[in-house]
């Protein structure tokens, strides 16, 4: 495989340039306006972030690519999955709600915002791709109507994917309910009996009559249950969750595999800005202090190559002193290993570039 281009700009400004031109004059660099947008449905994945949690990209990023599609005649609009954890973004009415409050809404941003797998994260299209780990990926039905997909990502540590990027942000955050639980375990819930109020609501969902109820609590038959997800998103009380069990090699590559179902086939470009790196998530309400300065914004076609322009970028910078990376064991020559030392995020790698997503390898363009 070729080489792949990652374009890069500081973020550094001038009196004629502010930041919002330099990510429009990058984009624009890297090739996005190239993409045939005219009459085309144009999903922007992003990931809004957990309320209370300051990390995440401010909206302003993302008007700066609405503004671009929209000019050349597209549709565009911005979209995420509900989540699998118990939070502000668990249903497509909370995490609105969520979005809204964090400044994703339409006067801010140009366009709407989509939730891609419905009101209880049951919407969802069925991709066959026959991978090493998924034969059939659950990808949020929204994402996968749209004509074009754009991802643009808050780069940041991860505590069970090392990092979260490209990959991490379509493939894991482009799943349904299902598809979560598929990639964090074998897909089976289980009911918290001490939360459970017997209520029925899991039970009257399920399909497959693998629920019962027994002296006001429910209890789920793993050998008849398929993991739809949809006992999760019907109980009032959050009491049926799943075991995030799956060894994180294999989360990695199971991301790997819903990133490949979710681009093959269609157009798509990828943008990621590495500021406020912080140690986890931004599903995590609390963030934390950055672990390294802010390094600059990145665009490819490329979201492998992306990935590892990034990873490099941060792991060329000090630690930020009073960090969480700062309190770490500094046994390698990787911040994110030294953050979270029991994930290896070169699994995720190697097996996009194995699926043929993109190519380690990259030229770093400077503009």
């Amino acid at each position: 495989m070729a080489v792949s281009n990652v374009y890069y700009t500081n973020m550094r400004t001038t009196l004629t340039e502010n930041l919002l031109q330099k990510l429009e004059r990058l984009v624009k660099k890297a090739g996005m306006t190239e993409i045939d947008f005219k009459n085309k449905y144009a999903a922007i994945k992003i990931h809004f972030g957990e309320p209370g949690n300051l990390a995440y990209l401010r909206p302003n990023y993302s008007k700066v690519l609405v503004d671009l599609i929209k000019a050349q005649g597209g549709k565009a609009f911005l979209t995420d999955c509900n989540t699998l954890y118990v939070g502000r973004r668990k249903n497509a009415l909370d995490h609105l709600d969520a979005a809204y409050e964090n400044g994703y809404n339409p006067f801010a941003t140009g366009c709407h915002v989509i939730i891609a797998d419905g009101l209880k994260g049951t919407d969802e299209a069925l991709v066959p791709i026959d991978g090493e780990y998924v034969k059939e990926a659950k990808i949020g039905r929204a994402l996968m109507d749209a004509d074009i997909l754009i991802s643009l990502t808050h780069f940041k540590g991860h505590e069970a994917t090392g990092f979260g990027g490209a990959l991490k942000n379509i493939g894991m955050g482009g799943g349904s309910r299902a598809g979560k639980m598929e990639m964090h375990n074998s897909g089976k819930p289980f009911v918290q009996q001490e939360i459970c109020v017997g209520c029925g609501s899991c039970q009257r969902n399920c399909a497959h009559s693998a629920i019962t109820i027994e002296n006001r609590k429910a209890s789920i038959d793993t050998g008849k249950c398929v993991g739809c997800g949809r006992c999760i998103g019907a109980c009032p009380v959050d009491a049926v969750n799943t075991l995030y069990d799956e060894a994180n090699d294999i989360l990695n590559k199971k991301i790997a595999e819903y990133t490949w179902a979710i681009l093959k086939d269609r157009p798509h470009f990828h943008v990621s800005l590495v500021v406020d790196v912080s140690p986890n998530c931004d599903c995590h309400a609390e963030n934390d202090a950055p672990i390294v300065p802010n390094v600059g914004m990145f665009a490819s076609f490329d979201p492998v190559a992306l990935d590892m322009a990034c990873v490099d970028a941060v792991n060329r910078q000090p630690v930020l002193a009073g960090s969480f990376l700062s309190e770490q064991e500094q046994c390698h020559h990787d911040h994110f290993i030294n953050t979270h030392p029991d994930t290896n995020w070169e699994s995720c790698i190697d097996h996009a570039v194995k699926l043929g997503l993109g190519n380690k390898d990259y030229n770093l363009i400077t503009i």
